[in-house]
């Protein structure tokens, strides 16, 4: 299984269930900024709990080896947190990012831009709010890999919305990091 087709059948399962939700993550990247490998698809969903057994069994339709914990799921819609899907012949994981219902979650879900990546449909999360959930991450982990997707999505996309971007990064206590990157991109 190819990645485009792990993408469009969780596009369909999302729809089908009347999931909320916004791709962001490595592919997001790949749409708003630089093309660079990522070996998942990272997925916010706003997932309630009586949705849950039905996802869940969508998911494990997807293929006959594939991974998906129950028990995980719950847990994860239980603390706002995170599980996983597996698909072990092709190596391509989803992670699903429960929505906290903050305000900054709420405004990305909404402000989801459907998108074609190859011959399918999905919500991706805006560039503003990629670059926002970005800062987060790199906040968190500085990792090195957050600071060269955001400088990728900020030299590419020449319309953002900087006083969107501006506002929540100072809310995020972000600001510095995303002025000196913007010192560095221009």
């Amino acid at each position: 299984m190819e990645q485009e087709e792990l993408l469009k059948k969780l596009g369909q399962i999302l729809k089908k269930l009347k999931i909320p939700y916004i791709i962001t993550g490595g592919i997001a990247v790949v749409v708003w900024g630089r093309p660079r490998f990522t070996a998942d698809i990272d997925v916010v969903i706003e997932l309630k709990k009586e949705k849950l057994d039905k996802l869940a069994e969508e998911l494990l339709k997807i293929d006959k080896e594939v991974y998906v914990d129950k028990l995980s799921m719950q847990r994860a819609l239980e603390q706002k947190g995170e599980f996983n899907f597996i698909h072990p012949a092709s190596g391509l994981k989803i992670d699903f990012w429960i929505f906290k219902n903050d305000a900054f979650d709420v405004l990305r879900l909404k402000r989801g831009i459907k998108k074609k990546i190859g011959n399918t449909y999905v919500f991706l999360s805006s560039p503003e709010d990629l670059i926002l959930a970005k800062l987060l991450w790199y906040k968190i982990s500085e990792s090195t890999r957050q600071l060269e997707d955001i400088e990728s999505v900020l030299k590419i996309q020449k319309k953002l919305d900087m006083e969107y971007i501006k506002k929540w990064a100072k809310i995020h206590s972000t600001l510095k990091i995303l002025e000196k990157l913007l010192e560095e991109v221009s």
